[in-house]
């Protein structure tokens, strides 16, 4: 099967058919998944009209907005039921770029990682359009995981990554509680205490050109607050456990 990209909107239409003609374009043949949160704009009503005239794309769309970790859940749980292999996330609004996905996807068919991030900071900063403070809070929350976790990331609170389907069924998705900036955090880490294999891939970020970030003071205090959560769920360890990958093979 193509791979699945899964895109969560919640009023991007000013964005969304640019995006996903752009992704259609790439000499990577994907399946896409939008996960709409009854956007106002009309949003999913579009995706809903595309998906009669393409195959490739499909609509959940869900009654109420409920917050980006729940649309992901729920469309991990849509892409399990249907026997992906490879499954994208990224956002809606170009700030990750869709030529970076053939790379994000290499290391997972190579065999190489279970699951690849789209890092902003490894070899350096790469982030473009940013305010200072934004940047600043970024890179502090990226080390301060690092600090308290032990997980090895440079950008652990990244969004943009592709996960083997081995992965998502083994870190029990029903039992992930963040749902914001925490989300990408939380589902990392893990995969990466189970002992699943984790590439960081360059990208350069670049803060969207139209609508509005979803940032908010108590997104960043879910964050701030999760990470010790997972520590002491975790026993106060800051390694991965015994390699769950060799039993799955």
């Amino acid at each position: 099967m193509n791979p699945l990209l899964i895109i969560p909107t919640y009023n991007e239409l000013a964005n969304l058919p640019s995006l996903l003609q752009a992704l259609e374009a790439l000499e990577q043949k994907m399946d896409f998944l939008i996960v709409d949160d009854h956007s106002p704009d009309g949003t999913g009503h579009w995706v809903l009209e595309e998906s009669l005239k393409n195959p490739r794309i499909h609509l959940l769309s869900r009654l109420e907005k409920n917050g980006l970790g729940r649309a992901y859940i729920a469309g991990f749980k849509w892409a399990l039921e249907r026997e992906y292999e490879i499954i994208i996330q990224m956002d809606a609004d170009f700030s990750h770029n869709p030529q970076d996905i053939p790379k994000l996807i290499a290391p997972l068919q190579a065999g190489q990682a279970d699951f690849s991030i789209g890092s902003r900071y490894i070899h350096g900063v790469r982030v473009i359009n940013w305010p200072l403070h934004r940047l600043i809070l970024s890179v502090g929350a990226s080390y301060y995981v690092r600090a308290i976790t032990g997980m090895p990331l440079h950008d652990p609170t990244g969004g943009f990554k592709c996960w083997h389907r081995r992965t998502l069924e083994n870190i029990e998705l029903e039992a992930v509680q963040s749902n914001g900036y925490g989300f990408q955090i939380e589902m990392s880490y893990r995969a990466w205490s189970r002992g699943f294999r984790v590439i960081e891939i360059p990208i350069i970020f670049t803060d969207r050109f139209q609508g509005t970030s979803k940032m908010s003071m108590d997104i960043v205090l879910e964050a701030f607050l999760l990470v010790w959560k997972l520590l002491v769920n975790n026993h106060f360890s800051r390694t991965p456990r015994t390699l769950l990958i060799e039993n799955l093979k």
